[in-house]
This record gives structure tokens, C-alpha cells and sequence, in this order.
């Protein structure tokens, strides 16, 4: 039991860490291309600007669901890659259909993966709902300006 204690833990930690650095080059990317693109400017430029930022939190995600599927695989819990996907994106996004399962030596390994999941959406959500009232900030100010329209 204490293996894959040892496991989902460092497991968490990477996923944390793949997490925070992800957004702040998420972030990084937004300062950089914000004064470019203008997103509080114009409606479209501001769908862009977010359906950006939400593929990128869609890669930072994919990015952690793999990292738990190849663990799966490196520890013999799973035997292929696309059951090990399947099972991790499943369990990750808390969906945990149960079609796929591990074996009893495994099994904190997914609950843990699924509570690991469930924070870092949620830090995603509060990430993409700050930007989004970033941008609907700007434009209001933006908007505010004497002779200005979009």
C-alpha cells in the first residue's frame, strides 16, 4: 500500500506543478499577444483570445491525463496506452464510467487521480473566469471613452 501512496503523491505534486506552469505560460502568452490583438476591442477578437486560452487548458490537462495514463502503464496496472487513456481521462475528469478498472493494488492510485482532477478543473475554471472578467473589465473601460465604439 505504501508504493502506490508514494505514487499518487508524486503523481499530485507533477500534475500541480505541470498545472501551474502551464498557466503561467498561459499567462505569459496573454500579456505578450494582448497588446497585438486587442481582445477588449472587438467581440470576435475576444473569442478568440478566450477559445486560445481554453485550448491551452485543454492541452494542459491532456498533458496531466497522459502523465497519469503512462504511470498506469509503467507500474503493469494497465497493459496498453489507449485503455490507460481512456481510463485516466475518465477518472481524471471524475466521470469514472468503471468499464475499465485496476486492480486492487491500484485502486487509491485513480481515487487520488480523481480527486487531483477534480482541484486542478476547478483551478482552470477560476483561472478562465478571471481572464474572461479581465477582458470584460477592459472593454468596459475601453468602452467608457468618450467617441469610442466597437
Amino acid at each position: 500500500m505504501i508504493y502506490p501512496l508514494l505514487l499518487s503523491a508524486g503523481l499530485a505534486v507533477s500534475t500541480i506543478i505541470i498545472h501551474m506552469v502551464g498557466l503561467s505560460l498561459l499567462m505569459a502568452m496573454m500579456h505578450r499577444t494582448s497588446p497585438t490583438l486587442r481582445p477588449h476591442q472587438s467581440r470576435w477578437r475576444q473569442a478568440v483570445f478566450i477559445v486560445v486560452i481554453v485550448l491551452g487548458l485543454f492541452v494542459i490537462h491532456a498533458a496531466e491525463i497522459w502523465l497519469y495514463a503512462l504511470a498506469y502503464i509503467w507500474v503493469g496496472a494497465l497493459d496498453a496506452l489507449e485503455p490507460a487513456l481512456y481510463f485516466s481521462t475518465s477518472t481524471f475528469t471524475t466521470l469514472g464510467y468503471g468499464d475499465v478498472i485496476l486492480g486492487a493494488d491500484w485502486r487509491l492510485v485513480a481515487a487520488i487521480e480523481g480527486f487531483n482532477g477534480f482541484l486542478l478543473i476547478g483551478w482552470s475554471t477560476a483561472y478562465l473566469v478571471t481572464v474572461i472578467g479581465r477582458l470584460r473589465s477592459l472593454e468596459h473601460g475601453w468602452l467608457d471613452q468618450p467617441g469610442k465604439r466597437p
